[in-house]
């Protein structure tokens, strides 16, 4: 069960047209379902504490975590969730 709500889900153009394969799209799907759990992948413990914060307080708070491929570097994503959970976008870190 999700620990947060998502709000409506949008992938910037670049994410979308990096690598249209299988692959690609299985490795943003499985981020999204850690990313739902509170594994905030590859953030220092200070950002992670931030993210639990923003899910327990009731008034929110902009959610951020960032997922790296081992096997494909240049396929680093950032899930970003906006403070009132209407919008999460996957995006690469040189979109934002």
């Amino acid at each position: 069960m999700a620990k947060f709500q998502l709000g409506r889900l949008y992938c910037t153009a670049g994410a979308a047209l990096k690598d249209d394969t299988p692959e690609f799209d299985s490795f943003v799907w499985q981020a999204l379902a850690r990313y739902t759990e509170g594994d905030w992948g590859e953030l220092s413990t200070g950002d992670k504490a931030q993210n639990d914060a923003a899910i327990a307080d009731t008034d929110g708070g902009r959610i951020l975590a960032a997922y790296e491929n081992k096997k494909h570097p240049a396929w680093k994503i950032w899930i970003i969730t906006e403070s009132d959970r209407s919008v999460t976008t996957v995006l690469f870190p040189d979109e934002y």
